[in-house]
């Protein structure tokens, strides 16, 4: 079996992490900050552990600026829904995902307006298209670090500097670089960082986050749910301080001691290590499709400008046969549809089919890739005969 589908979860996860879970489970399974008895500090400090080595990753100075979700999902929202308001205006790409975008037209229904601004079709976003859609009331700017369906990687810190020289927050979807992308957060300018510990940071799913530079303002930014935070019981008013203004209810602490190990294993390796192992197979694959005639590869076909992320087709057949297939008879396993990104589809020009994604991650080999190109090639080929 060949798992190419790391662009929506990683697999498999280092030996570590589920170690680290069940350890968790075993020596410390109770709620972190609802007690004073020693297993409850102790799991009270692998959730603080696992903050700081999120804000290590990101190069964050605060390990409580380091605000614990579900999902980059949910981080999404609390950054969109809590920031924006009424009258006011964001700014967006054309390859956002689905995670943006339906909040976004959600927030559009009460009264907040949008400005999606294009990329070419290979995904690629000029700063300066941004900066020319700025407006006196925009409150935000929202972007992915890399694109989900075709792996482009957006200029983030030269929209940063766009964002910051007119004084606007910039909000930034890290769902496919953390951990594979080397990220600083006062160097790239980012204001809010959304991230996820399932894709390339190896974690359990369950886990993700919201990071707060030092700099922003978080009074500006209301929570998403209210509720017991362990801390100032005696109020019935949210907490002000963080980063219990943003986490109520109990948290997945086991999936936090499985982030933790995670991340550390990220960092022991080496993000930029990481980041070259999945050029090569990146430039392996691009290759190697480039040579097969009737596929079309999308996006910018550089190791130097995407992840390793790489959609494609077969001319003349649909993509949801093509993933059938190489899963069937090739033990091939792959996303095929929209990846849940229309707008990156449509700028694309793959609405409404979508393409087959083949997701490379840390764990891939180059032998891996290998086998997938002669399978694709054995499908072009019949597909034209």
């Amino acid at each position: 079996m060949i798992y190419f589908d790391n662009a929506a979860t990683s697999w498999p996860k280092p030996p570590c992490v589920g170690e680290a879970m069940m350890r968790f489970m075993q020596e410390a399974g109770v709620n972190p900050g609802r007690g004073s008895y020693h297993l409850a500090i102790e799991a009270g400090r692998t959730v603080y552990r696992a903050r700081e080595a999120v804000a290590r990753l990101v190069n964050a100075s605060n390990p409580l600026r380091v605000v614990f979700t579900a999902n980059v999902t949910e981080a999404l929202n609390l950054a969109l829904r809590g920031l924006l308001r009424p009258g006011q205006h964001v700014v967006t790409s054309g390859i956002e995902h689905n995670a943006v975008m339906r909040p976004l037209r959600a927030l559009e229904r009460e009264g907040v307006s949008i400005t999606v601004v294009p990329c070419s079709p290979t995904g690629l976003l000029d700063p300066a298209d941004v900066r020319a859609a700025l407006r006196p009331e925009t409150a935000l700017v929202a972007l992915n670090h890399a694109s989900n369906v075709i792996g482009t990687i957006t200029p983030i810190a030269e929209v940063g500097a766009i964002a910051h020289e007119h004084g606007i927050p910039f909000l930034v979807d890290t769902a496919q670089t953390a951990g594979v992308v080397p990220l600083d957060m006062a160097a790239m300018q980012i204001d809010l960082l959304a991230f996820t510990g399932h894709k390339a940071l190896l974690g359990p799913m369950g886990t993700g986050g919201l990071v707060l530079a030092e700099g922003f303002d978080e009074a500006r930014l209301e929570p998403l749910i209210r509720g017991g935070t362990g801390s100032n019981s005696e109020w019935e008013e949210q907490p002000s301080f963080l980063p219990d203004k943003y986490e109520s209810g109990t948290p997945n602490a086991v999936g936090l001691a499985g982030l933790e190990a995670s991340v550390h294993w990220v960092l022991a390796r080496g993000v930029e290590t990481i980041r070259a192992h999945e050029q090569v197979l990146t430039a392996l694959l691009l290759d190697g499709l480039a040579e097969i005639p009737g596929v079309i590869v999308y996006g910018p076909r550089d190791p130097a400008q995407q992840v390793a992320t790489v959609s494609w087709n077969i001319a003349g057949m649909d993509p949801g046969e093509v993933g059938l297939r190489l899963e069937e008879e090739y033990g091939i396993l792959c996303r095929v549809g929209l990846h849940c990104s229309p707008a990156a589809h449509r700028t694309i020009g793959t609405f409404p089919t979508g393409t087959v994604r083949f997701g490379l991650g840390a764990m891939n080999t180059q032998e891996e890739v290998l086998e997938a190109i002669k399978a694709v090639y054995a499908l072009a080929k019949e597909a034209r005969c």
